[in-house]
């Protein structure tokens, strides 16, 4: 074999293994309850905030502690260590990426999906546009 062939199986067998490495890394969907059952485990749970309960954040330890429920219907504390996001409470749904300790959810990466700022009212008609 050539040099040249033998830097290209290396390379193959290299990207092989990168990819490898990274797809054991992602992390999956899941509710509270199997979050709770894996303690310490990367997941990722799709949830909602409950307005019913307490939110609070802390300025001095940069905490914001809130329950959100997952999809399932499940309760969990949620803490997340980075400054409260921009209309939170307005959010419809929150994606949390972290892992489940005893007490709580500790959440390292959250996604908002807010309300679109388009709705019914705003929206053009086909039957009432003139020609």
């Amino acid at each position: 074999m050539k040099n040249s062939q033998i830097a290209i199986i290396i390379a193959i067998a290299v990207l092989i293994g990168y990819t490898l490495v990274r797809l054991g890394n992602s992390s999956t969907y899941s509710n509270f309850e199997q979050a709770t059952a894996s303690l310490g485990v990367k997941t990722t749970v799709i949830g909602y905030l409950d307005t019913d309960q307490p939110m609070d954040f802390n300025p001095k330890t940069i905490t914001l502690t809130f329950t959100a429920k997952d999809k399932k219907g499940n309760e969990s504390m949620v803490v997340y260590h980075q400054p409260k996001p921009q209309d939170f409470e307005r959010s419809e749904e929150i994606t949390m990426t972290g892992y489940a300790s005893d007490s709580a959810f500790i959440a390292t990466d959250i996604l908002m999906k807010c309300p679109s700022k388009y709705n019914e009212e705003n929206e053009v008609q086909s039957d009432k546009i003139y020609k």
